[in-house]
Order: structure tokens, then C-alpha cells, then sequence
């Protein structure tokens, strides 16, 4: 006798509140045609036309709400939306891989909040599944009935098996270990990084757009610089490039500020939890089955000042999933030693990938099939963050050293030929330009010698839980990866002309976590194959 099929889910629509807020964001995103629609209004002297583009766009963020529908069975979670072109998206719930919870200022108003589910495919901007919007007292229940597969969310189904049912309330988040915590001083370390940059340079792009640097160049102060004497110019200057430097600063304080207040980081075993923001909130739970590893970004700014920022590995997400902004670097190591002391579980969730170290090609029996001595004996050995970030790396030797300097007197002789071709065709130059070359050399050597000093990888051999291998190499932009071995699907031996004559060589463990290729550069030629064999024994080699 053959079983009936489960019962399909209901259809369900968004919280009608949405009503107040789609108009408003259509009428924000088409600004600049309803200003032009006003314009023409007002000088063809009928205020009246200007209000149909008005209507029109509003009666459109009215119409979305009646034709988009979701529903979420056993199987999947499908997204039913359009008005002239209908559509359904539809994700298989064991593909869930994160949910992202936003929440900005005006759906805060109203209670209300936009649920986005992660899949770990990168998709356009128009097939992206987001439930907008949502009552925010469904969310909890929502995200765990999501997230139910990856074991921290249990659902008692005493009805349909189409329709599991979970607590209405946030306990299984909350009741998680609180592994990192923003605090108010360290917005000090905004302006070390180019947030702030890139707030201020699209600005600038427009305003020059409409002809800001044309009213700067026609203006009394600077038509008559050339009449000042030079004291003053330098003045003018570096009260401009101060000027900049704060602006850029200001920019940088209120962007993190706007993205990070309040961040605080869950870690209840089976997920991570995030949530931040000012004026738009962000919950974000990630399946800790997809994680691989961490690394730790100091850039120069950032290192000079002592501090760093975190970034997870994992499969399936952001290559740069942040989990703590930039922050004292005590702060992220203690995050990062919490991160990695809890990262799997003896009864870890179906589908994470086993501690051991050996790419063998052999899975080990479950948890729940196991013995209690052999379970107990399987668990992975506690390695502290503080030691993967501040452990001493294996230096890559002398050839090394000489090609960090080579490579950064290249730049330094391209300058010079170029001062030499400009002398050879328009005749002697300043001898103060001739001191530039020299001062570019200082920096260049002093970069060389940074990078070396950065330049580093140690294996980590874990008797009872997995290998890790970290690599750390950069100096503007500095980067310790810590990668777990059974995260590491493949390997590649790479070799340039400058290499092979130096004996060096590039080792890159290919990965399907992050960014996907992590670099162990210019390591002595007969210790690239040692450490492929050290990392996943039994792995060969080629020479």
C-alpha cells in the first residue's frame, strides 16, 4: 500500500504593514525621475502632471505586496513574486547554508524586519530570496524552523510533516556563549582602514560631475594664489590635506559606527550568531558545519596601532564573512580563541566534515554509531586562538629575503628610467627631483623588509583533532590564514622563472572555503612537498 503524500503548505502573504513602507522605498529608489517629472510640471505651468509618476510609482510598491506569496514545507522554501512576469524561487531547505536578518529604520518603526536566506551561490540582485517583510516576533521561529537541519534548532511536528512547528521565542539563540562584544572606544580604529574613502571618494565623484571642481578653480581664493607667496600656497595645501584627512576620518567613524553598535557574537555551538547596527539592524546565523578556519587581517595602519579584525572561513559564504571589525588585537585573538576552542562538537550536525587530518578518502562512523570510548577519544584536542594568532612561524630563509628586495627595487629602477628619459628629451632636471628616487627607495626597502618579517606558515599536527596549517604573508594588507586540513581539497606547487632560480616555490591549498586558493609563498623548494605530506599525509607531491 503505497503512503499518501504530505500535504503542501499554505500559501502565505507578507505582514500588511509592508503597505505603509513599499511606496516610500519606491518613490526613494526613482528620486531623480520624480524630481524631473516636477520640474517639467512646474514650467509647463500644470502642477498636476508631476503627481502621476507619483501615483504610478506608489501604486506599483502596493501591487508587489499583492503578488508576492511564500510558503515553507518539508522539502523546500518557495518565493512567488512578480507582476507582470510571475515567478517562483524555490531553495531546498538542506541547502540553507545561513539567515540574514535586516531590519532598517523604517520597518523598525513599524515592527517589522527582511529575512534573507543564504544558499551559498552567489545570485543577482533579482534572485535573491527575501521575504520583505516580516513581523519581527516570527523571525526567531522562522530562522530556527530554517535552520532546523543543522541540529541546534529541534522542531516538534505533532501535526502535518509539511508543517514542523518550533517554539515561538529566541532561547536556543540566546542561550549560546557570548564570544565577542563591540565596544564604544574602539571606533578610534575606524579611520585606519579606506571605509572611509570609499564613503567620501563617490561623493566627490559626483560633485565633480556637476562642476564642483569648475566653481573651486573659478573662485577670488584661488585665481589669486598665484599672487601669494609660496608660505602661503604650503599653507593652503596642508590646511587642505588636513582638511581631507578628517573629512575622510568623520566618514569612516559614522560607517562604522552605522554598521557595527552593538555587534555582539554567539556562538551556541552548532551556529554563529551576529547582530549590529545603528539605524538599520543585521542578524546574521551562520552553520558552524561550513566552517574551515579564520584569518586575522592587521593591516599596516591597523598593526601600528595594535589592532586587527576577524574574518571566518567557511564554505558557501561571503570569501570575507567579518565577524569583528577592527578592534584591539587582544580583543580578536580572545574572539578567535573562542571561535576555534568551540568549533566542533563531538555530536557534531550531519554533513560537517570529519576532524582528521589524512585525506584518505575514508569517513568515520558517526557519533551515534560509535562507542562512548571511541566517541570520547574522536574529540578534536582544544587549540587556543591566542596560540594559532601569536605562535612563531617557520621563516622561509635567505632567498627569500633577496626576493623580497628584488622584487622591490623594480618600481625604484622604472623611476629612474623615467627621470632619465625626461632629462634626455627636454634637457638637465631640478636636482631636488633626483632625490626622489632615493626617498622611494627608503620606503621600498622598508616595505621589502616588512613583507619578510610577515612572511611565514607552520604546521600544526592535532593528534586527536584536525591539522592546521597558517600562513601568513602581506604587509599593507596582512593576512594570517589558520585552515583546517580536512578543508583543504587540493594542492598546487607554482614556480615562476625568478622562483625556480632562486629555489623557491608557491604552495596553494585549494579550498572550497573563503577564498578559495590560501598562499604559502616563496617557501624553500625541498620543504613544499614536506608540508603537503605534513598537512594531508599521503597526499603526493609532484616535482
Amino acid at each position: 500500500m503505497s503512503t499518501p503524500p504530505a500535504p503542501q503548505a499554505e500559501w502565505q502573504r507578507l505582514d500588511p504593514r509592508m503597505l505603509m513602507v513599499y511606496p516610500i522605498n519606491e518613490i526613494m529608489k526613482y528620486i531623480p525621475v520624480l524630481l524631473g517629472s516636477i520640474i517639467v510640471g512646474t514650467t509647463s505651468g500644470n502642477p498636476l502632471w508631476s503627481l502621476i509618476p507619483v501615483t504610478l510609482v506608489a501604486g506599483f510598491g502596493v501591487a508587489r505586496w499583492f503578488t508576492t506569496s511564500y510558503r515553507i514545507d518539508a522539502d523546500h522554501v518557495q518565493l512567488r513574486s512578480g507582476i507582470v512576469q510571475r515567478r517562483t524561487l524555490s531553495v531546498p531547505r538542506p541547502r540553507i547554508r545561513s539567515v540574514d536578518v535586516e531590519a532598517p529604520l523604517l520597518h523598525r518603526a513599524l515592527g517589522l524586519a527582511v529575512l534573507a536566506i543564504g544558499t551559498g551561490k552567489q545570485t543577482d540582485k533579482g534572485e535573491e530570496f527575501k521575504l520583505d517583510a516580516l513581523d519581527t516576533r516570527r523571525i526567531p521561529a522562522l530562522r530556527a524552523e530554517l535552520l532546523s537541519h543543522t541540529g541546534q534548532f529541534p522542531t516538534d511536528q505533532p501535526g502535518s510533516p509539511g508543517a514542523p512547528h518550533v517554539a515561538p521565542h529566541d532561547a536556543v539563540t540566546e542561550a549560546g556563549v557570548e564570544i565577542g562584544h563591540w565596544r564604544a572606544a574602539w571606533v578610534r580604529y575606524a579611520p585606519l582602514s579606506l571605509t572611509g574613502l570609499a564613503v567620501v571618494a563617490p561623493i566627490a565623484g559626483i560633485g565633480a560631475q556637476y562642476g564642483l571642481i569648475d566653481i573651486l578653480s573659478e573662485s577670488p581664493a584661488v585665481q589669486h594664489l598665484d599672487d601669494d607667496s609660496p608660505p602661503i600656497v604650503a599653507i593652503v595645501i596642508v590646511g587642505l590635506s588636513l582638511f581631507s584627512v578628517a573629512l575622510v576620518s568623520v566618514a569612516a567613524c559614522a560607517q562604522y559606527l552605522a554598521t557595527w553598535f552593538g555587534l555582539r557574537v554567539i556562538d551556541n555551538g552548532a551556529t554563529l550568531h551576529l547582530r549590529h547596527g545603528l539605524f538599520t539592524t543585521r542578524q546574521i546565523t551562520l552553520d558552524l558545519a561550513r566552517f574551515r578556519g579564520a584569518t586575522l587581517n592587521d593591516p599596516l595602519l591597523l598593526r601600528a596601532a595594535r589592532a586587527a579584525q576577524l574574518e571566518m572561513i567557511m564554505t558557501g559564504e561571503n570569501p570575507r564573512q567579518k565577524i569583528l571589525p577592527q578592534a584591539p588585537r587582544s580583543a580578536v585573538e580572545r574572539t578567535l580563541d573562542e571561535l576555534l576552542r568551540t568549533r566542533r562538537k563531538p555530536n557534531a550536525p550531519l554533513g560537517a566534515e570529519p576532524a582528521s587530518g589524512g585525506a584518505t578518502g575514508t569517513e568515520p562512523a558517526s557519533s551515534a554509531d560509535a562507542p562512548a570510548s571511541l566517541t570520547k577519544q574522536a574529540a578534536p584536542q582544544p587549540i587556543t586562538g591566542a596560540a594559532l594568532s601569536t605562535i612563531e612561524l617557520v621563516r622561509h630563509g635567505p632567498a627569500a629575503h633577496r626576493r623580497r628586495y628584488s622584487k622591490a627595487a623594480w618600481p625604484v629602477g622604472g623611476l629612474v628610467v623615467v627621470l632619465i628619459a625626461i632629462a634626455l628629451v627636454s634637457g638637465p632636471l631640478p636636482g631636488w627631483l633626483w632625490g626622489l628616487p632615493v626617498v622611494f627607495a627608503v620606503i621600498m626597502a622598508g616595505l621589502a623588509e616588512d613583507r619578510y618579517r610577515s612572511l611565514g606558515h607552520r604546521v600544526l599536527p592535532g593528534s586527536t583533532g584536525p591539522t592546521w596549517l597558517i600562513t601568513r604573508r602581506g604587509s599593507l594588507d596582512r593576512n594570517r590564514d589558520c585552515l583546517e586540513a580536512p578543508g583543504i581539497i587540493g594542492w598546487t606547487i607554482r614556480r615562476t622563472y625568478w622562483q625556480r632560480r632562486a629555489g623557491l616555490a608557491t604552495v596553494v591549498a585549494a579550498t572550497a572555503a573563503g577564498k578559495k586558493a590560501y598562499l604559502v609563498d616563496d617557501i624553500p623548494f625541498d620543504q613544499a612537498v614536506a608540508l603537503i605530506e605534513a598537512v594531508t599525509p599521503g597526499v603526493q607531491g609532484s616535482r
